[in-house]
């Protein structure tokens, strides 16, 4: 793996802060091979800052930020597969997320069934559970 290849998905960072820790993600940090982006982050700021869970938002901003570059043609074709291929509900945002992994060539560390399934039809490295 090289430096800064694992984007971790929202879901993964709450199920983090609620359950006291994965050990999966220790060693991802341990290892500094944690990055996110600007959406991830934006998905959990408000509730972080609504607790007043500073010291933890502090953190996640000093992991490294890979750039959003938003292809809508992409997202548009991805949708379209999913719809074709009967994966129903998968938001704009998570539709953004996977066009980053795919186009940066990163590893996206997910629990949201919809990464797994959308994976039968798109290549992508996925960690989860």
């Amino acid at each position: 793996m090289s430096r800064y290849n694992v984007l971790v998905d929202s879901s993964v960072w709450i199920e983090y802060f609620t359950s006291g820790g994965i050990p999966k993600l220790d060693r991802l940090i341990e290892e500094d091979l944690v990055c996110t982006n600007e959406l991830i982050l934006t998905e959990l700021a408000p509730a972080l800052m609504k607790q007043k869970e500073i010291e933890i938002l502090e953190g996640l901003n000093a992991l490294q930020k890979i750039h959003l570059h938003i292809d809508w043609d992409i997202i548009r074709e991805y949708q379209f597969v999913n719809l074709k291929k009967g994966i129903n509900r998968v938001g704009i945002p998570d539709l953004i997320i996977l066009q980053q992994v795919i186009d940066q060539k990163l590893t996206l560390f997910s629990f949201d069934k919809h990464f797994t399934l959308m994976q039968k039809h798109l290549t992508y490295d996925l960690l989860s559970e």
